[in-house]
């Protein structure tokens, strides 16, 4: 293990994420050497293209494919994310709506599936991400929270999730002490992993198939049939755009997702004692029922890594630099730590980090391949892809076989998100004054709802939900 301690009484800031702190960042593998010809060219070395790339090479092993990452796989959000493989996915209601209940219950059916998918490959192919199958835990803290989670759960067992729990305040605080915490609900459809080991195993994995992963090759256009570099242009039948939260800096996609950004702390590893005031035995992945709302889990170390909004967008699009965080964030993040445990009042934050994520107007996570040009693209997950993107890769293997005539329509190129199409984002300023103001309204919500005890949810919060398009 190559962890790098902080600084003497400060905290690591950025350095990517405490995940590449605590296992080392990779050796870059080589860039495009020039012009180059495949059957598959995939556009980005994140969890999507890679999970692409290996089922895709599983099912014809003789396909020319080639991974083309800007700087090394795993860089964005697949590197920096909060370990949350769990069967949650953005626009499942939407998609109801369009395509009819069943249809939406087929893909929820298909995310459940998922979670065991990826730990099933990962033993399959000898590689570990500290995997740990405790489910994942959602708290209410306040009776306006408990109103949503008591919604919340019943609306996920609309959806066939018959084997997800719910919990009063006792036993909640038999799983985890949350200080607040008045109820929960539990579903075992998720694990807790460590992000870093999973995509850098999946990647061995995938060059170790015979796929070519060429790194520090930033895509400046993606075109019909071919990609373009500044090394070379790779020139293929199907070109698919597997680049999440990174998708604006790509010629003409500026306003297709916007990069929403999310920030993580991780404490120093608790003592046995603080242990035992936080509980936590069953590692659950942790949330809560808050508009503007948190994510954690317990490290296979015993750290606490926590997340939430930071600075929640950044103008024309922008991303950040190496995950550095603002001062601010970290403060806020803290707070969070210390109002769910008090117990850890003074345990010491020892890592900063943010990463972006992708955005649809609409909040749907979509897959898609034209068949009239042979692009394709997968994303949009908005926080939820450490799982959607294993069902997105599958699906868009089976969307090129189908169209290649190698293989058939199978029940995942028939889910209600294949070829969902949506409306770009509006031009700045007002994507970043809406964007702004909606996570200030959300913030401003979850307050109100805490000081009035009122079980009905914030007014404030349903209007920011309208402006945001996620209702």
């Amino acid at each position: 293990m190559s962890s790098t301690p902080p600084p003497a009484g400060g905290v690591v800031n950025g350095g990517v994420s405490f995940w590449y702190a605590d296992d080392g960042l990779p050796a870059v593998r080589e860039p495009l050497a020039g012009d180059a010809v495949a059957d598959v060219v995939i556009v980005g070395g994140g969890y999507t293209g890679l999970w692409t790339a290996y089922y895709l090479k599983k099912a014809a092993p003789g396909l020319r494919i080639v991974v083309l990452e800007q700087r090394f796989c795993g860089y964005g959000a697949s590197g920096r994310n909060g370990g949350w493989l769990y069967n949650g996915i953005a626009g499942r209601d939407r998609y109801a709506a369009l395509h009819g209940h069943e249809a939406a219950v087929r893909l929820q059916r298909a995310m459940n599936d998922t979670v065991g998918e990826v730990v099933r490959v990962m033993r399959a192919e000898g590689f570990g991400a500290d995997v740990h199958e405790g489910g994942v835990l959602e708290v209410a803290r306040t009776p306006a929270q408990l109103a949503r989670l008591r919604d919340f759960h019943a609306h996920e067992l609309s959806y066939g999730e018959k084997d997800r729990e719910l919990y009063g305040a006792r036993e909640t605080a038999e799983r985890v002490r949350v200080a607040g915490a008045v109820g929960s609900t539990w579903t075992p459809h998720g694990a807790r992993v460590h992000p870093v080991k999973l995509v850098k195993g999946l990647a061995a994995v995938v060059e170790g198939l015979g796929v070519a992963v060429h790194e520090s090759t930033p895509v400046t256009e993606i075109l019909v049939g071919r990609a373009v570099t500044p090394y070379g242009t790779v020139r293929a039948p199907y070109v698919l755009r597997c680049t999440e939260g990174f998708t604006a800096a790509l010629k003409g996609e500026k306003r297709t997702w916007l990069p929403m950004n999310s920030s993580m702390i991780a404490t120093e590893p608790l003592t046995r004692e603080q242990w035992a005031a936080v509980g936590w035995e069953g590692r659950e992945a942790l949330g809560d029922m808050a508009h503007a709302y948190m994510y954690a889990q317990r490290t296979a170390d015993g750290r606490i890594a926590l997340g939430g909004r930071g600075v929640p967008y950044r103008f024309g699009s922008r991303t950040d630099n190496d995950g550095r965080t603002r001062p601010e964030t970290v403060e806020a993040l803290r707070e969070i730590l210390v109002g769910f445990f008090p117990a850890l009042a003074g345990v010491r934050v020892e890592h900063a980090w943010s990463g972006v994520l992708g955005v649809p107007r609409d909040w749907c996570a979509t897959v898609t391949l034209d068949r009239a040009t042979g692009l394709g693209w997968a994303g949009g997950y908005v926080g939820s892809g450490v799982a959607t993107a294993n069902l997105a890769g599958r699906t868009l293997c089976d969307l090129v076989r189908f169209d290649s005539g190698e293989g058939g329509q199978t029940e995942l190129t028939v889910l209600p998100w294949v070829g969902h199409k949506v409306r770009k984002w509006e031009p700045e300023p007002l994507r970043w004054l809406g964007v702004q103001g909606m996570y200030a309204t959300y913030r401003t919500a979850d307050r109100r709802e805490t000081e009035r005890h009122s079980t009905r949810s914030s007014r404030l919060a349903r209007v920011a939900d309208r402006v945001a398009g996620r209702h």
